[in-house]
């Protein structure tokens, strides 16, 4: 380990938290860069095979095959194939725990918090039910009964949920999904030892599964989460650092799956569980929200004020929120949770308890999530969390920085508080950009790395670059801790747009990047653009929308740009996917998917470059439009 700890971290578009970090007595994921910017250009261009005893084979000009005939082309997109699979059924197992806990909580007579959402997703399933717990156990029956069909046959509620142009589209190109499950497993048995070799066959089916991913993992979930949470309202939060507040006994939320944390919010707030903090020196309990299911807190912190601190930071400010010695316990249930934290945890003495297996740390403890014991569960983690608490303060140094982020970041967006807050009708948005008050719109999604120019920079410079031309920006995922925290989601943020933007947003009040949440409210973007679409008559690419993944990550990432492909819309990576060994793979997502359905990949890691590129395409776009 390198001891001289702030001689070699990446940079930061969040300079106070590059600063706090660099400071920092322990090793983090940001000190590691350095030691991992040697890179295998076989693994880069994802012409390296491992999948027998063979190899691995490595693919070059004097060796174009592996030793069973595998050239680039396969290899390249058996890889890819691969990794999409992965990514969806991530979103799947999200997904499926989602509508489970929803149908278990119908059935227990449990609260359901949105039952506006209820009335809207049976009125697409044509549920005519009138008794809500009922109502809820009818929609949560029939995601799962799509998520178990087998992949040959086609899941029910695609066409009800998807737009229906592009269902068109879908069924024209072969590519409707089968049940989801089914899909992935099919994914992962076709790239495997000696099966598919077709790179254009794989590569569609990787288009399958981006549709099953989006329409189940990404919108489903999100309406799901809403009948069952309470859905997004607009209002002004405090991000960062500062959210976290010494005086309680501080719990850090990572995942995906904020239905685990019901029965636990409610008791986190009961007297029972205040005196309990009271006891041991705190006032009570706070979450500290951290990755995606943090800003799915913070969408609906409205419903949850008294329990929510706020949201501190993406995947890779995690372990500077540690390194604040404020946080007891961290509850961890999906992805994002960095196997980096684990030392400082132990260092720390701060708690780790895994909910989910599919998460499970390697010195944490496993509590797997039982709904039937959900209350059991909360009240022995409550204990856990406070011994911890006596354990480790007043025998761990704090090191806050109460200063990092800002206290009014505009938050709760969602496509229904949004209309809402332009009257109920997309009309002022699409009547702006008609006028060319506002030029375009980009979707900012996905992950952070620590790679793309470092941590969140080329996401915040992109982002900064677009709204300059008058662009408005619309973000999901981990890239939105890093945007919020650099301070562009608040109000005073539209002196960084152009002159029309601008003038947009201090009429309205808002900020020029409007914040949809966590990865899984790409949903979201898809559902504000579909209605968008369908008030102007036109088919998804059609619209001078653009989206940008410029810091993506994960397999989780590729099967988002898998769902933006099939909805007909243009993708900047900052980093290309290990695809770029491969002519055919390269030649089918950045020029022959415009044929295919309209979308396009486009690899630059340039902000100003690629602000050129997306704000020309709008052009195009606005052009054939007439507007």
């Amino acid at each position: 380990m390198n001891q001289c700890y702030g001689c070699n971290t990446c940079s930061s578009a969040d300079k106070p938290l590059e600063g706090f970090i660099r400071e920092l007595p322990m090793e983090t994921s940001h000190h590691r860069v350095d030691h991992q910017k040697t890179k295998c250009g076989f693994g880069l261009q994802g012409v390296c095979c491992r999948l027998c005893s063979n190899g691995p084979c490595r693919i070059t000009p004097n060796s174009p095959r592996g030793i069973c005939g595998a050239n680039a082309d396969t290899i390249v997109t058996r890889n890819f194939l691969r990794a999409v699979a992965s990514g969806s059924g991530c979103y799947i197992h999200v997904v499926e725990n989602t509508a489970l806990n929803l149908k278990n909580t119908a059935k227990s007579g449990g609260e359901l918090k949105g039952l506006h959402a209820l009335d809207r997703l049976c009125k697409l399933f044509d549920i005519k039910e009138t008794d809500d717990h009922k109502r809820a156990e009818m929609v949560a029956d029939m995601v799962l009964a799509d998520l178990y069909k087998p992949e040959y046959i086609p899941m029910e509620l695609v066409e009800k949920i998807a737009y229906a142009p592009r269902v068109k589209r879908w069924k024209e190109l072969g590519i409707m999904p089968g049940g989801s499950k089914s899909e992935v497993f099919k994914g992962v048995v076709k790239c495997s030892t000696n099966l598919n070799s077709d790179p254009v066959d794989m590569l569609v089916d990787c288009l399958r599964l981006g549709i099953s991913t989006g329409i189940y993992g990404l919108t489903l979930t999100n309406l799901l989460n809403d009948v069952l949470l309470g859905e997004p309202a607009l209002r002004m939060a405090p991000v960062g650092l500062r959210v976290i507040d010494p005086d309680y006994i501080n719990i850090m939320i990572t995942g995906h799956q904020h239905t685990m944390f019901v029965d636990l919010q409610e008791r986190l707030i009961s007297p029972e569980a205040i005196a309990k903090a009271q006891a041991v020196g705190a006032k009570g309990f706070k979450l500290v929200g951290c990755t995606c299911v943090g800003q799915d807190l913070q969408l609906r912190g409205a419903h949850y004020e008294e329990v929510f601190d706020g949201h501190a930071g993406n995947n890779y400010t995690s372990e500077a929120v540690l390194a604040t010695g404020a946080i007891d316990a961290v509850l961890s249930e999906f992805n994002c949770t960095l196997p980096g934290i684990e030392p400082i945890c132990d260092r720390l003495k701060i708690k780790q308890i895994c909910l989910d297996d599919v998460a499970k740390k390697a010195n944490a403890e496993l509590l797997k999530f039982d709904f039937a014991k959900r209350e059991e569960q909360s009240e022995l983690i409550i204990d856990k969390i406070v011994e911890a608490y006596k354990e480790r303060r007043g025998n761990v140094e704090l090191n806050l920085l109460p200063t990092h982020g800002n206290d009014h970041t505009l938050t709760g967006v969602s496509e229904d508080s949004l209309r809402t807050f332009l009257g109920g009708t997309w009309k002022p948005l699409i009547d702006l950009i008609a006028a060319g008050e506002i030029k375009g719109i980009a979707g900012v999604v996905g992950c952070s790395n620590l790679t793309a120019g470092g941590h969140d920079v080329l996401t915040v410079e992109l982002t900064k670059e677009l709204i300059a031309k008058d662009i408005i920006v619309l973000t999901a995922g981990c890239s939105s801790g890093g945007i919020e925290n650099c301070g562009l989601m608040t109000p005073e943020a539209a002196k960084y747009a152009g002159p029309k933007l601008r003038a947009v947003c201090e009429k309205l009040g808002i900020p020029p990047v409007l914040n949809f949440g966590p990865c899984l409210a790409i949903g979201r973007l898809e559902i504000v653009a579909t209605e968008i679409a369908a008030e102007m008559g036109v088919d998804l690419p059609q619209l001078p929308l653009v989206l940008s993944a410029a810091q993506w990550l994960e397999e989780q990432a590729l099967a988002d740009g898998a769902f933006g492909l099939s909805l007909g819309l243009p993708l900047h990576l900052g980093l290309p996917p290990f695809i770029t060994g491969s002519p055919v793979a390269v030649k089918v997502l950045t020029e022959d998917m415009k044929e295919l359905t309209g979308g396009q990949v486009i690899i630059n890691s340039d902000a100003k470059e690629t602000a050129d590129i997306l704000e020309k395409i709008i052009e195009d776009k606005r052009t054939a439009l007439g507007i």
